[in-house]
């Protein structure tokens, strides 16, 4: 038997994953083969953003003529202009020309990149949905209530900020960053580059050491926002289950046990960004001063004019702004990379069970089904069916009875290949099920489940999953055969009434119904009644049972059961005890035989004639008047 490994299914926050490693996963939905358009955007956005980087630059070269031009310095590149640009008021129109310029090319690229990133988001959201159903039953079964969703949702942000963070604002900040250090190079000398160079290099070590601080503080934050989400869920879902045992003040009280903790994680958060803006803007502020002063003693020394000072007041002010964002962009950036890694761990989850390289769709031709000495545990410490055999002939009914854990319920989970035995096999007309596809095994097998869970969608919508390309015609026939039509009939919107959140608006016995009326459409050759009506009073049952004898006609039919009234028709009636199959034979003959069925029989009797005499009782109380003391 395979072995699954739920280690693989969650990922440790605080592990490093590089971001070029992230990106490198990420780069065939960035760049997908399948969408030249996608493609081009992405190199046109590229072009946009020099572009919009050089006028960036340029912008403040505009602020240093108009000065120069105003206190009439004539050894300055501004009398080197056209007359046209030469006066101080066209260079001020110049100066707004250009940051207009810049502002629609930002705009612009900001454009072209959206598409490349919802893409992107969309594709990835869409492998991970796909191989969730991929992934095997145990997977679903050990994950908690709500977290699943809440990693898929931060993902999903986590793409899109991957994208925007580096592409719109990490790129363009070190090019902005590349073409400053040149300027002041050229236009001024290696003193002011170097005075430039240490500011960001500390301010940037500075931003490093306090955003990884923060970040420790926010996952916290959001452990405990994930903690709350899943404990909020959870007590939702089981709302009738909270209300059963007036636990409404003990769930209150868990989840705000969860908030409290993310109170007082929210509040360090908004103090460690204070501290970090803080220490950013002293930084900022100290190589600023110093290199203006370096520029007032170039003015004093002949070297430099009034506009070569506005001008490296307006470059530093200018590039306060993207170096601000530096801190936001790695936290931003880190916390992404982890986000995808946690999602892109999902996609990494190897299915317990899945198709072999070679395997064929199943052909059906007459739904004979064979157990063949089938062993399965679900650990190492427990052997939950032992050597189990039996046959199921073409259009014939098994059932499969015996006490609570004895092993009857994974039978069908075996059949569905939601697991996979660890020796013998399981045949459908003599092929081997782990040989054949899992789509064409599932297609050709009905179920009708113990607990029914419907979609939060119509009536019509939850018959139609058995078959999606049913007709309104086959729809109706369906219920007509489930018995359902006549509750859809008297429901104001029929076919289009809201069933509720895992159908909560219906009974038991409808969302059986419709259970029944969906596998009725779907029209398998094999089915499986995994103890259909156990859920359901006696009355309901009865009632339901017509319906269940209606869908089995005729076809292969494994009945799981715990009420023996439902398999007393049965062709062959199997006990199962601890894993082993210990009685087989028909109901008369098992009852002859005083032993585990006859049993079980005759104590379902007793509790059945028992149920019969207090309703009886009920029933007459409740029709005698009421005798005045």
């Amino acid at each position: 038997m395979s072995q699954y490994k739920p280690a693989a299914a969650a990922v440790d926050p605080r592990a490093r994953t590089s971001l070029l490693a992230t990106l490198r996963h990420l780069w065939p939905y960035i760049w997908p083969d399948d969408r030249a358009d996608l493609r081009w955007r992405i190199y046109a956005a590229l072009v946009l953003m020099v572009v919009a980087k050089l006028v960036t630059v340029a912008i403040p070269y505009a602020f240093k003529w108009a000065t120069d031009a105003l206190v009439g310095r004539e050894d300055t590149a501004v009398h080197h202009l056209p007359a046209l640009l030469a006066g101080p008021l066209a260079l001020t129109m110049l100066y707004g020309l250009l940051r207009m310029v810049m502002a629609v090319l930002t705009q612009v690229r900001d454009a072209l990149f959206a598409s490349v990133a919802m893409h992107a988001v969309r594709r990835m959201a869409n492998d991970v949905f796909v191989h969730l159903h991929d992934l095997s039953l145990r997977f679903h079964l050990e994950r908690k209530t709500g977290g699943l969703t809440r990693v898929l949702e931060r993902g999903r942000g986590a793409i899109e900020t991957i994208v925007r963070m580096t592409m719109l604002t990490g790129v363009p900040t070190i090019i902005e960053f590349v073409l400053v250090m040149g300027v002041f190079l050229l236009q001024f000398d290696w003193r002011y580059a170097l005075a430039v160079a240490v500011m960001i290099a500390a301010y940037t070590l500075f931003t490093g050491l306090a955003t990884n601080w923060r970040i420790s503080i926010r996952q916290v934050m959001n452990e405990s926002d994930q903690d709350a989400n899943t404990k909020a869920i959870d007590s939702l879902l089981n709302f009738e289950t909270v209300k059963y045992f007036g636990a409404e003040a003990r769930e209150a009280s868990r989840y705000d046990v969860s908030m409290r903790r993310y109170e007082q994680m929210s509040v360090k958060t908004y103090v460690s960004l204070a501290v970090l803006n803080a220490g950013q803007a002293i930084i900022f502020s100290a190589g600023l001063a110093v290199v203006m002063a370096m520029s007032i003693a170039g003015i004093r020394a002949g070297r430099n004019t009034i506009g070569d000072f506005v001008l490296i007041n307006a470059m530093m002010v200018q590039l306060y702004q993207p170096l601000n964002f530096m801190g936001l962009v790695y936290r931003e950036v880190k916390q992404a990379v982890i986000d995808i890694d946690m999602m892109s761990a999902i996609l990494g989850q190897t299915p317990e069970v899945s198709d072999r390289p070679d395997a064929l769709p199943l052909r059906v031709t007459e739904g004979h089904l064979r157990f063949e000495d089938v062993w399965f545990r679900y650990d190492e410490k427990r052997e939950i069916l032992k050597g189990v055999s039996f046959d199921v002939p073409p259009g014939k009914t098994v059932a499969v009875v015996g006490p609570s854990g004895a092993g009857k319920s994974t039978l069908s989970r075996l059949l569905f290949r939601f697991y996979e035995p660890y020796r013998g096999r399981i045949t459908v007309d003599g092929q081997d099920i782990a040989a054949v596809t899992q789509a064409s095994l599932r297609d050709a097998i009905g179920m009708v489940p113990q607990d029914t869970v419907l979609f939060n969608d119509t009536l019509g919508y939850n018959i139609r999953y058995g078959r999606w390309g049913a007709s309104e015609a086959e729809i109706a026939e369906a219920a007509r055969l489930a018995q359902i039509d006549g509750f859809v009939a008297g429901v104001p919107d029929g076919y289009a009434a809201q069933v509720g959140e895992r159908g909560l608006k219906l009974s038991g016995g409808e969302k059986q119904r419709v259970a029944i009326a969906r596998t009725i459409l779907k029209a398998p050759a094999i089915l499986v009644l995994d103890e259909a009506t156990s859920a359901l009073d006696t009355f309901t049952e009865r009632e339901i049972q017509d319906a269940l004898d209606r869908v089995s006609r005729g076809r292969t039919t494994v009945v799981i059961a715990h009420r023996l009234s439902t398999v007393v028709n049965a062709d062959e009636i199997l006990v199962l005890d601890k894993g082993v199959i210990v009685e087989r034979g028909t109901h008369d003959g098992l009852l002859g035989r005083r032993g585990i069925y006859s049993a079980m029989w005759n104590q379902q009797r007793e509790a059945e004639a028992a149920e019969d005499l207090l309703r009886g009782i009920a029933s007459v109380d409740g029709g005698r008047e009421p005798v005045d003391a």
